[in-house]
């Protein structure tokens, strides 16, 4: 008999139960978010602006930038602890959030 609410199911190993397919893309998608966060612990996210927390070498470029510099709309990466930005003079620069606080 086949009804309305038929769903199929899937088993979710981690708690042992059986789940929605829809519940089951909902976990999946919730899990591959990536949180980046700043050095002070706060999230990111694009377009955000930060400054940095200490002088930076940028290699390539032959140019230190100095502490408090304000770096504006970032993009995430998929790397956790990396975010792409643009900054005058310097072309595909890409930081580490470990060094840059959220403004």
């Amino acid at each position: 008999m086949t009804g309305e609410n038929d769903t199929d199911f899937v088993y979710d190993e981690a708690t042992g139960e059986w789940i929605s397919e829809a519940d089951a893309a909902a976990k999946t998608a919730a899990e591959a978010k990536i949180e980046v966060r700043d050095s002070a612990g706060a999230l990111l996210a694009d377009g955000d602006a930060v400054t940095l927390i200490k002088d930076l070498k940028v290699k390539g470029a032959g140019q230190t930038l100095k502490r408090g510099t304000v770096i504006r709309s970032i993009r995430l990466t998929d790397d956790d602890q990396e975010i792409d930005c643009r900054y005058e003079g310097i072309k595909g620069l890409v930081l580490r959030a470990e060094f840059v606080k959220k403004l």
